[in-house]
């Protein structure tokens, strides 16, 4: 019997292009437990976040490698997961060798997300793109993120599809330059990545600004467009907190920044100096203020929102689902009534407006719900 067809290795993933090693802050199972696919097995703290890492398949937890706080290189076995009948003896050579390899610090490095940059409209957008597999998936993050926004949901679709996140402009390593900055440009942008990457049909997924974005390109080429998944969409309802999007386009600090970003999650302890002060560098790249400015104009009509999604949705005759955090201060979760008949909703309890990232195994469902038809 082969260790490697009955004995899954849980490893430490990789979240993010920069993530180099996880220290598991909790475990959630035990030796001997029986777990399920999309379970939570441990909470991991990466160099920008902390995540709950999932399981990816179902059977026992036979043996736990890496102890809680330890510092773990990416790819390394943390623990071993195996049928209750593969006899122990298998599961020890596991996980000695396991053991060995974390000790030594000979693992084997593991492939992020490959990176790309296309040209549109006199725009270099940025790209990364993980898994070769099935039908293609592209990821769209909202006002002021990033395709790094993506990284506990890009990882898990890879093994079922292509998966591209993108930066729209203004943001992340694509241009700054968002021309007039309307809905119409930013759906262009999309829509032209995929003409230049040779994408004949793709399920779009869009959070916030990009959920609008999705919808917009979906409009305009609709039979290019298999699935819409929407998270925490903008454009849909009659509530936005245009305290929190005016706060954020004007923190000119770490110190004015932060007290904005307590609304984007239901778990405050995601909001770390590290997010802080990783958001002021992008804030404080040329061009990217006067893009904030701009788009602040498109998402807002004084106090209420700039965008009609509703109306652009009509266009678009293919299946849509929704994920929303019940504790979204930035665009309350109400707002899905706009969607009620039309879309297949999610209500995501302890979930803020970044659900994507705060429990990310509700998006990667949704999405592998349009995958599977």
């Amino acid at each position: 019997m082969s260790t490697e067809d009955v004995i899954t290795k849980v490893a430490m993933p990789k979240w993010g292009l920069s993530m180099k090693s996880g220290k598991i802050t909790a475990w959630f199972v035990a030796e001997g437990d029986e777990v399920a696919e999309g379970d939570d097995l441990a909470d991991i703290d990466t160099d920008k976040i902390t995540g709950a890492l999932e399981s990816a398949g179902a059977g026992v937890v036979r043996r736990i490698i890496a102890e809680t706080n330890e510092d773990v290189p990416v790819g390394g076995t943390i623990a071993l997961i195996a049928p209750a009948d593969v006899p122990d003896e298998l599961i020890d050579e596991a996980a000695r060798a396991a053991r060995e390899e974390l000790d030594s610090g000979a693992v084997d490095e593991v492939a992020g997300p490959a990176l790309g940059t296309v040209q549109v409209d006199g725009r270099a957008l940025s790209y990364a793109t993980l898994g070769t597999a099935g039908e293609t998936v592209l990821l769209v993050h909202g006002y002021g993120g990033d395709k790094n926004s993506w990284l506990f949901v890009q990882e898990p679709l890879s093994a079922r599809a292509t998966v591209h996140a993108i930066d729209l402009p203004g943001h992340g390593d694509s241009t700054k330059d968002v021309g007039d900055g309307s809905l119409d440009t930013l759906a262009g942008a999309l829509l032209g990545f995929l003409e230049q990457q040779g994408i004949e049909r793709v399920h779009l997924v869009g959070h916030s600004l990009g959920g609008a974005v999705v919808t917009a390109a979906a409009a305009r080429e609709p039979g290019r467009i298999a699935s819409l998944t929407l998270v925490a969409p903008a454009g849909y309802g009659d509530a936005i907190n245009a305290g929190y999007l005016r706060g954020f386009a004007s923190a000119s600090s770490r110190r004015e920044l932060k007290p904005h970003l307590v609304h984007l999650f239901a778990d405050l302890g995601q909001v770390t100096r590290q997010l802080a002060d990783d958001l002021m560098k992008f804030k404080r790249l040329d061009g990217v203020q006067q893009a904030l400015d701009r788009l602040l104009g498109t998402l807002l009509d004084g106090d209420r929102p700039g965008i009609d999604a509703v109306g652009l949705l009509q266009k678009f005759a293919g299946p849509v689902r929704v994920v929303w955090g019940r504790a979204d201060q930035v665009l309350p979760a109400a707002n899905a009534a706009a969607l009620e008949g039309r879309a297949e909703v999610t209500y995501v309890d302890h979930a803020g407006h970044m659900v994507h990232m705060e429990q990310p195994s509700a998006v990667v469902d949704a999405v592998t719900g349009a995958l599977d038809g």
